[in-house]
């Protein structure tokens, strides 16, 4: 299977030479069995028909999907014209990208950011999450937030500070998450530290990183997705 990752942001400048562009953080949470391809949708870049991919996937980026920027149209149409064509994985500004495209809505959070390592509880367990804990805790970096849930949609982890953390779609082939499990370790310290004077307390969130968390889980639940028939 190969996955087209549509891209909608890069890493900071003095991290992107030791962790690479989000292509290369998916392509290591993924595995050698899942190569890619990526596309620079913010150049407008895509492929010819949405069925040219087994699946999709789109990245987080330092952009709101209701900014005025020319780019995020064609995106939401693209979005909507791959429905039933191919899989769809949302990371961060992709979970809400999706929503916007299917009817949800989202707004920049009155909770204010949310970095570090977040605890979700897991409320549904589809085939691909059969054996999920109860609870998981991921990176997050996110200042805007789904407000409206999208219809055909079910929540499938959530915490108090995002509600909608996670949604599987029930009319399509697609599943969106809130939260950054492609980032590892050094890289949420080192993102939470470009961004020192925008956090309330940074050296916090960094902490928050000293513990192991879940996101291999998650990865190992997107490779379960994308392989389902």
């Amino acid at each position: 299977m190969q996955i087209a990752i549509l891209r909608t942001g890069v890493p900071p400048a003095d991290l992107a030479p030791r962790y690479g562009l989000y292509d290369d953080m998916f392509d290591r949470l993924l595995g050698p069995d899942f190569p890619s391809v990526g596309y620079d949708v913010v150049a407008g870049a895509y492929p010819a028909h949405p069925a040219d991919h087994d699946a999709y996937l789109v990245t987080g980026s330092p952009a709101g999907v209701y900014e005025p920027l020319p780019w995020i149209p064609p995106l939401i149409d693209f979005l909507r014209a791959a429905k039933g064509q191919a899989k769809l994985v949302g990371i961060c500004f992709g979970h809400q990208v999706m929503a916007q495209a299917f009817g949800g809505r989202v707004e920049k959070s009155a909770r204010g950011w949310g970095v570090g390592v977040h605890t979700y509880d897991v409320l549904e367990r589809p085939a691909f999450m059969a054996d999920a804990p109860e609870r998981i805790a991921v990176p997050v970096s996110h200042q805007d937030q789904i407000v409206v849930q999208p219809p055909a949609t079910r929540i499938l982890a959530a915490s108090d500070f995002s509600p909608f953390g996670m949604l599987g779609y029930d009319d399509q082939p697609a599943v969106s998450m809130q939260f950054h499990p492609e980032f590892e370790p050094g890289y949420g310290e080192g993102l939470i530290d470009t961004r020192r004077d925008r956090l309330p307390d940074p050296e916090a969130a960094i902490a928050t990183y000293e513990a192991p968390n879940d996101r291999l889980i998650v990865g190992e639940w997107m490779r379960r997705f994308l392989t389902s028939r």
